[in-house]
C-alpha cells in the first residue's frame, strides 16, 4: 500500500507504456539517455510520470524505439490526453490523495464500493455532503469558504454517473449507514429519497447488507476502480481505502482479495429491488 499523489491516470498510462517500449527494445535508461543526449534522470522522470512528457520527447522516443506507424499515432494521442488538465486541478486546496481519487474516478469505467459508515460521496445530496464536510471542524480548521468549495467538488464528482458514457457503479451499503444521523431528519429523508432515485439509473446498482445477516468478513470501506484500455494502453485495477488522515491506493497485486471480499458480502446482501424497498422503510424512521 502506498499514498497515491500527483500524476493523473493518463500520465501514468503514458509513463508505463514508455517504460514497456524501452524494455521491449532491450534498452536501459542509461542507453536511452546516451542516444538522445538526455540525462538518465529525465528518462526516469518520464517513465515514472514525475514530469510531463513533451510531444517532442515522445517523437524522439518513438523514433528511437522504431515504433510501428499505427502505434505511433496512439502514443501521440495518449500524450495529448495526458497533457490535458482535469477540472479538479482548479481546486488547489484539495488534499493530494483526494485529487488523486477524483482523477481515478474520472477515468474509471467501473467502480465497486463497500461502505460501512456514511453514504458514498458519489451518492450524497448537497445537504448531506455539507453536513459531513462541516464536521471536519472537530479535528481540523476548515474555513467556511473551503467547506463551500469541497461541497462543490463533491457534487461535481457525481458527473461521472450522468455523462454520455457513465461509469458503471455498484454500491453495497451497510444497513447502519441508513440509520446514522447526518445533519438532521430532513437531511436524512432527502438523502434516502435520493438513494432510491439514483438507484433507478441503468448504470447504478445499489444494495444493502442487513445488520442481522452473518458473513465471514468484516472489511472496512473501500472502492475498487477498474479501467478500460485507452489507445491500447492498459491501466491496472486499483483499490482505494482511507482513514481520518490518509488515503491509500492499493495496486493490482492484492486487488483480487478485495474483489473476493465484495463478492462474499454481496452474496448475502439484499438484491437491488429489495434494497430500494428497504431504503423506503428506513426513511420512515426520519419523520
Amino acid at each position: 500500500m502506498s499514498p497515491f499523489r500527483g500524476p493523473t491516470v493518463r500520465q501514468r498510462r503514458l509513463a508505463a507504456e514508455l517504460r514497456r517500449l524501452r524494455e521491449q527494445k532491450g534498452l536501459t535508461g542509461d542507453d536511452v539517455a546516451e542516444r538522445l543526449a538526455w540525462s538518465t534522470a529525465k528518462v526516469s522522470r518520464l517513465e515514472n510520470a514525475r514530469t510531463g512528457a513533451k510531444i517532442d520527447d515522445i517523437h524522439a522516443l518513438i523514433d528511437l524505439y522504431d515504433i510501428a506507424e499505427s502505434h505511433r499515432s496512439e502514443l501521440i494521442a495518449l500524450a495529448h490526453d495526458a497533457a490535458e488538465k482535469g477540472w479538479w486541478e482548479g481546486y488547489r486546496e484539495l488534499p493530494g490523495g483526494y485529487s488523486a481519487l477524483i482523477a481515478l474516478e474520472d477515468e474509471a469505467n467501473k467502480i465497486t464500493q463497500w461502505e460501512t459508515y456514511i453514504v458514498p460521496g458519489l451518492l450524497q445530496t448537497e445537504a448531506y455532503a455539507r453536513a459531513t464536510i462541516s464536521g471536519l471542524h472537530l479535528f481540523d480548521t476548515v474555513p467556511p469558504r473551503e467547506i463551500d468549495r469541497r461541497v462543490e467538488v463533491r457534487m461535481r464528482r457525481q458527473g461521472i454517473l450522468h455523462r454520455a458514457e457513465p461509469v458503471e457503479y455498484t454500491v453495497l451499503l451497510d444497513e447502519s449507514v441508513l440509520q446514522r444521523l447526518v445533519g438532521d431528519h430532513a437531511v436524512m429523508r432527502a438523502q434516502l429519497d435520493h438513494l432510491r432515485s439514483v438507484a433507478e439509473l441503468p448504470n447504478v446498482t445499489l444494495r444493502v447488507l442487513r445488520l442481522g445477516v452473518a458473513h465471514p468478513l468484516m472489511e472496512a470501506s473501500f472502492q475498487l476502480l477498474e479501467f478500460d484500455p485507452v489507445h491500447d494502453v492498459v491501466f491496472p485495477d486499483i483499490v482505494h481505502t482511507e482513514s481520518l488522515t490518509v488515503s491509500q491506493f492499493i495496486d493490482e497485486k492484492i486487488t483480487h482479495m478485495y474483489r473476493l471480499a465484495f463478492e462474499g458480502m454481496a452474496r448475502v446482501a439484499l438484491d437491488s429491488a429489495e434494497s430500494i424497498e428497504f431504503i423506503a422503510r428506513a426513511r420512515a424512521v426520519w419523520r
